[in-house]
């Protein structure tokens, strides 16, 4: 099972741990399942999680640039985004949000559910680096990756032969990391990239 967790039909619940040679536990890192595992505080609350050695270097450059480098071990967040932990979501939302350039990222974020604080939780310090680019609607307010933005204009697609209409609702954005004045999201099936400044934060 993901997660490495079994249900004990005599038992509750109990996380599996490697057994090494000289007899002391070693849990698994909850996002990729990779032994020798410690913990990693989830900021800004005081929970913490085992992560291995290459999840928290990604956890670290993600904190400081706001992205990362997509490569095959991050194909774990495809389960870790659905952990019943809402400390390891959280994790794997902010591992995923940093990864924008990355198809298969954007659509695991559209299609995962974070409850609203643990959604607020994650964004709390997603792409917290000091020279991160700021996003901002046409009220001027912050925009993050995830949010839901209203259209407030009607805007010609080019290249799709439609019109994204005003009122549109486009749900779970994704934000143009190098470009403070564009975003993507979803409208009639399609991605596209749209002006901060013609949309509201709903």
């Amino acid at each position: 099972m993901a997660g490495g967790a079994y249900a004990s039909p005599t038992a509750n619940p109990v996380l599996l741990l490697a057994l090494p040679t000289n007899g002391s536990l070693m849990p698994s890192c909850a996002l990729c399942n990779t032994e020798d595992a410690a913990p990693y505080e989830v900021a800004p609350r005081a929970d913490s999680v085992p992560v291995c050695a290459a999840c928290r270097q990604g956890l670290e450059e993600s904190r400081t640039t706001g992205s990362l480098e997509d490569g095959p071990h991050w194909q774990c967040l495809n389960e870790a985004i659905w952990s019943p932990e809402p400390a390891v979501q959280v994790l794997a939302w902010r591992l995923l949000a940093a990864l924008p350039e990355a198809v298969w990222a954007r659509d695991v974020l559209e299609l995962a559910y974070l409850e609203p604080d643990v959604l607020d939780w994650a964004q709390q310090q997603a792409g917290g680096g000091t020279d991160a680019v700021v996003h901002v609607d046409c009220n001027g307010t912050v925009l993050a990756t995830g949010d839901t933005v209203t259209l407030i204009k009607d805007l010609p697609v080019k290249g799709a032969g439609f019109t994204a209409k005003r009122g549109t609702a486009v749900r779970k954005i994704a934000l143009v990391p190098d470009n403070a004045a564009q975003l993507e999201g979803r409208v009639e099936g399609q991605r596209i990239v749209i002006l901060c400044q013609f949309v509201k934060k709903a």
